[in-house]
């Protein structure tokens, strides 16, 4: 069985089942739904605070969709592996021939269901700009880009329109950031301000 086709573990379901029910019990909502295909890069932003995982892994539960997210292939090993598989962990070679843009719409080309989330900030401190990764993987697998959003102003999270990339990448980002202008996450003052992959 190929690991992007196993069960989750008993483990990995309650783990998901409880951060449901933490991210409700603190009065969190979800928005909008899963497009069709499910396939597509997701932009979950802003990411300013590790809460922002707590709370997105509640808001995908409750629209009942199994993000996927990347992380280094040192982490995948017993006793974290299945569990990390399990939460939707995609294993990135680093030392591999190519890049991790080629990893993952190789991985996309595979899946008839992907939905890779990306924070495009990459950390939670003020950066200045978005990197771009997410939008070259997104390109490189002609598959659209998907607006994640979390309001801690309202408590409120979820996906926002679907934009496929016209590989021009300022005037695509200028489509989105109102809608990430629309919402307050947990740290403003971390937000990123500038989503323009201009150098300045």
């Amino acid at each position: 069985m190929a690991l992007h086709e196993r069960r989750p573990s008993l483990l990995s379901r309650f783990v998901r089942w409880v951060i449901l029910r933490f991210y409700k019990l603190f009065g969190w909502t979800a928005f909008g739904e899963v497009p069709e295909p499910r396939r597509f890069v997701l932009v979950a932003a802003p990411h300013t605070s590790n809460w922002d995982f707590v709370f997105f892994a509640g808001l995908t539960a409750d629209l009942g969709f199994q993000p996927h997210f990347m992380a280094k292939k040192s982490l995948f090993r017993w006793p974290w592996k299945n569990f990390l598989l399990d939460l939707g962990g995609i294993p990135i070679d680093r030392s591999k021939a190519g890049n991790i843009v080629d990893q993952m719409a190789e991985e996309f080309a595979r899946r008839k269901e992907f939905m890779l989330t990306i924070a495009p900030e990459g950390t939670r401190g003020e950066v200045g700009k978005w990197k771009t990764g997410f939008y070259h993987i997104a390109m490189a697998a002609n598959v659209p880009l998907v607006i994640g959003m979390m309001d801690y102003g309202k408590k409120r999270g979820g996906l926002g329109p679907t934009i496929m990339p016209t590989g021009d990448f300022d005037a695509d980002m200028a489509r989105i950031k109102p809608y990430y202008d629309s919402v307050l996450p947990k740290h403003p003052e971390r937000a990123v301000k500038k989503i323009t992959g201009k150098e300045e």
